[in-house]
């Protein structure tokens, strides 16, 4: 009884997934997709700490200094 009722919940749980994906989602099109989003966003990074690192130098500071400056720390920092 245990087991048919987890067997249930989890399709419960993987048709609301696939609702939320669509229903003709391809696995390698979204991880596909999100590694080339992972890519963007770490070349927007990259791009942003450079320019973080020169706004530091010019300003004859540390680049942690600038960061506390522009609240850009998260709480874990």
């Amino acid at each position: 009884q245990k087991q048919r009722e987890y067997v249930e919940q989890l399709q419960a749980e993987i048709n609301a997934l696939q609702a939320r994906l669509g229903y003709e989602a391809n696995a390698e099109t979204i991880v596909s997709n999100h590694i080339k989003l992972l890519h963007r966003y770490n070349e927007a990074k990259d791009a942003t700490q450079i320019l973080v690192g020169r706004l530091a130098s010019l300003k004859g500071t540390t680049v942690r200094q600038i960061y506390i400056d522009m609240d850009l720390l998260d709480d874990a920092n």
